[in-house]
């Protein structure tokens, strides 16, 4: 036994570490393909009855985006952002073209559906690609790596996936809770667009002038937050006593869903785009910018919203109020920007 351990040991270890790697390998193709279904399912609703998707939607399936160079730094956001959008409207596009029948709100829908589907077949497109490297040559760096990383896999993968039926339905999803929040202060005012899908209103609130931003729902838009607010900085020059920003955050483990965090910065996830521009603008006026998280898990951020998290929402209004009262004086001007994606949530 001592000289099989000696001579086998790591291939064993190999072999028992390759089975376990397959069983989550199953499970991600599964979620792939269910994705996959459902994408087809609910284009084909929209879409004309006589023909196929199926084709069309393999091939959304494997799309992909090449980011930019960083060899030279200067720019780079400007090029980022402007790959991203071409990437955003090729797709919108592609589905709109696939779903004639669906209406504005319900082809942005369908493109966050394709997003969940061209995620879980990256993911399990990457990982199939270390198995089968890992068990073609046996290298037990490359498989401990695969296994050490595949609960945290795992786990993102799962959290697409629950979000499918949110985008199938048009539901508010855990993402949504910052956009709530505005939403809660902005119903009942006039709104008007103020840069891609995003919206804003003006109203008063205890003799301050608030201005609150968020994506135009009830479509799964993200909006160009970045921009908004630059924009009404600009406009606003020295008239701006404060920013606050509301956004889901990541919770730890241990820490209770829907959980209320204040902090200081650019509350705003995705690439960095639109946290650049905001830190860009905010530090050339010299505007302070507080930050609200509403926190959630991995699966919590797609999933249909529950109802820890809007009582979380509840509290970051309070919270909102508060820092307001306490951060400004009557006459001051305040903007309010809710950041998420508003699917299911109007304005």
């Amino acid at each position: 036994m001592f000289a099989i351990t000696m001579l086998y040991g790591q291939r064993i270890q190999a072999i028992i570490m390759l089975r376990n790697i397959d069983v989550s390998l199953r499970r991600l193709k599964v979620l792939r393909d269910n994705a996959r279904r459902a994408l087809i399912e609910t284009i084909r609703s929209f879409g004309d009855s006589s023909r196929d998707p199926t084709p069309e939607v393999d091939r959304l399936l494997e799309y992909f985006w090449i980011q930019p160079t960083n060899l030279d730094p200067y720019g780079i956001v400007a090029k980022i952002e402007h790959f991203m959008n071409l990437h955003d409207e090729r797709l919108r596009a592609e589905v709109g073209a696939l779903a004639p029948k669906a209406d504005r709100t319900q082809v942005v829908n369908l493109e966050n559906l394709a997003e969940v589907g061209l995620a879980l077949n990256t993911i399990y497109r990457i990982v199939r690609h270390f198995y089968l490297f890992g068990k073609k040559t046996m290298s037990i760096f490359i498989i401990y790596q695969l296994e050490a990383q595949l609960p945290q896999i795992i786990q993102e993968a799962e959290a697409y996936a629950s979000g499918m039926q949110a985008f199938q339905l048009g539901q508010p999803i855990g993402d949504g809770a910052g956009s709530l929040v505005a939403a809660k202060f902005m119903y009942g005012t006039e709104k008007w667009v103020i840069a891609k899908d995003t919206v804003a209103s003006e109203l008063s609130f205890e003799g301050r002038r608030l201005i609150v931003l968020k994506a135009e729902g009830p479509g799964a838009n993200v909006g160009k937050i970045g921009e908004a607010l630059t924009k009404i900085l600009e406009e606003n020059m020295g008239r701006i006593s404060l920013v606050i920003m509301v956004d889901a955050g990541m919770k730890l483990e241990g820490e209770e869903t829907g959980g209320v965090s204040e902090g200081i910065g650019a509350a705003i996830g995705g690439i960095g785009v639109d946290r650049f521009k905001i830190e860009e603008t905010a530090t050339k006026f010299g505007v302070p910018v507080y930050a609200i998280i509403i926190k959630e898990s991995l699966q919590d951020v797609i999933a249909p919203m529950k109802k820890e998290i809007y009582a979380g929402v509840e509290e970051a209004v309070n919270r909102v109020r508060r820092l307001i009262r306490e951060r400004t004086r009557e006459g001051e001007s305040v903007i309010l920007v809710g950041v998420g994606n508003t699917i299911g949530i109007g304005q």
